[in-house]
């Protein structure tokens, strides 16, 4: 690496040298050329284009590397760490007020960051495109977070990064980096054709699927009582902490109750997207800070996990399925990241494949629905704020609003936020996000094909993640379905 950038390595974020893999990357950046990055989760990702992004803003005319994420609680605790380190980022997303977005933008214009992060949704807003438009150095590197939300083949498609080829167009064609913690081959080959480049000119680097250190492993369960002994035994072996993923938020309370009498010398938490943000923030402290004397066990939804940098969990156990291989492979690999041996539990039971099906009837809401909701979110909420409650009634019907049902609204909801006839209006207080409306929709912008495609491909990955439980080597599975 050039000598400023180990410099700045050292003195912004207190590293001594790169891992082989980084430094390939950085000095691919750093040289003007592109990279597709697929590395685990707490790998080191986002270094790979910080580190050149301080790098380019040491110039004398710096410009700005502008990094497109699709979630925004994950930007603001990269931007949150960053600053801790006296980094010069800053968000721009819809949690903003009007004029918060518009003080930034402005200090955009005049240089003031070093890195920006927004959703690709925020190209679409004159302020923002025209800011980086007076930025004098423009935007020296693009990272795209999350790409594989760019595919179809993926499992989080976002229909604003599958125009990320044209954002970079009119951003005039910047180095770009591309990553993600999981990408099959099908989603490599899109995140190219998507960002106009092949793989001569944006390579691939990838760390390995499968870790040494991991002892992957899964057994069926036949009732609650089986799921619990699987657990206990898997907890009470282990020296340290360790997380139990659950589907559903009523399952993982009723078995965090049965654990704290079960595992009488460890400490039980809970952690999903309903709780209140300082009870979350208590927990993840908790979690964080613990030692393996502490024995702690967390119960968690997949709302717990992104960003987590915890070197030493010395166990993952899924208590009920994750919905595709990709989710899996996210998670298991928040295990062992000091190299240290670590378990891997995955349980099937009958029951819990037909709730992660309940959830794909959810995340795919109907075409009609969606024109329904727009119609009357329209007709009822143009100048006011509203959440899943405000329509679940008039949508499911008053005897199933908080039944069966009930999800398909904050799908639908979700859906229509990707699709920018709304948009959110505030992060998540412990109970239901909150949207305003922005535009009606046209019957074009809704293909019936294309709603049913997505629907037969998630229930095809959902079948992935059952093959896995019946395999009898699953590192060797998950690695042979990422093609790496």
């Amino acid at each position: 690496m050039p000598e400023n950038a180990v410099s700045i390595l050292r003195r912004r974020f207190g590293f001594e040298a790169l891992r082989p893999l980084q430094a390939e990357i950085v000095d691919r950046l750093l040289a003007g050329g592109h990279a597709l990055v697929v590395m685990p989760t707490g790998s080191g990702k986002s270094l790979c284009f910080q580190l050149p992004a301080l790098v380019f803003a040491a110039r004398p005319t710096p410009g700005v590397t502008l990094v497109f994420s699709p979630l925004i609680a994950l930007m603001e605790d990269q931007v949150a760490a960053l600053k801790a380190k006296g980094v010069r980022a800053e968000y721009i997303n819809s949690t903003l007020s009007r004029r918060q977005r518009l003080a930034r933008c402005a200090a955009l214009a005049r240089g003031d960051y070093e890195l920006i992060y927004a959703t690709p949704e925020r190209m679409d807003k004159p302020e923002f495109a025209d800011a980086l438009a007076r930025l004098p150095g423009g935007v020296n590197l693009l990272a795209v977070d999350e790409c594989h939300c760019i595919s179809k083949w993926g499992h989080d498609l976002r229909p604003a990064y599958a125009r990320v080829g044209c954002f970079r167009e009119r951003l005039g064609r910047p180095p770009t980096v591309a990553l993600t913690a999981t990408a099959t081959r099908d989603v490599r080959a899109d995140v190219r054709a998507v960002l106009g480049l092949g793989g001569h000119d944006m390579p691939l680097y990838a760390a390995p699927v499968a870790r040494d250190n991991l002892a992957l492993a899964a057994r069926p369960v036949w009732d609650d009582a089986d799921k619990l002994d699987a657990v206990r035994a898997v907890a009470a072996a282990a020296p340290g902490t360790g997380i139990v993923y659950f589907a559903l938020i009523k399952s993982l309370e009723q078995t965090a109750d049965a654990l704290r009498r079960a595992l009488p010398d460890h400490g039980i938490e809970v952690y999903h997207g309903r709780l209140d943000p300082r009870e979350k923030k208590r927990v993840y402290d908790r979690f964080i800070g613990a030692s393996p004397q502490d024995r702690l066990l967390l119960c968690a939804t997949n709302a717990f996990g992104m960003g987590v940098d915890k070197p030493d969990i010395r166990f993952i156990v899924h208590a009920q399925i994750p919905g595709s291989v990709e989710a899996y492979h996210q998670e298991v690999g928040r295990a062992g990241r000091d190299a240290l041996p670590s378990r891997c539990l995955l349980l099937y039971s009958p029951d819990d494949l037909a709730v992660q099906q309940q959830f794909v009837e959810w995340q795919n809401p109907s075409p009609d629905l969606l024109m329904q909701l727009v119609s009357m979110i329209e007709a009822r909420y143009a100048r006011s704020e509203f959440d899943a409650d405000d329509l679940r009634v008039d949508v499911i019907g008053k005897g199933h609003a908080h039944g069966k049902g009930g999800g398909v609204v904050e799908y639908a909801l979700i859906r229509l936020a990707d699709l920018g006839a709304i948009e959110r209006a505030a992060a998540q207080d412990g109970a239901l996000t909150r949207y305003r409306f922005v535009r009606p929709l046209d019957d074009a912008e809704i293909a019936p094909e294309e709603a049913d495609d997505k629907k037969k491909r998630d229930l095809m990955r959902l079948l992935d993640v059952v093959k896995l439980t019946q395999t009898d080597d699953i590192a060797a599975a998950v690695s042979a379905y990422f093609d790496l």
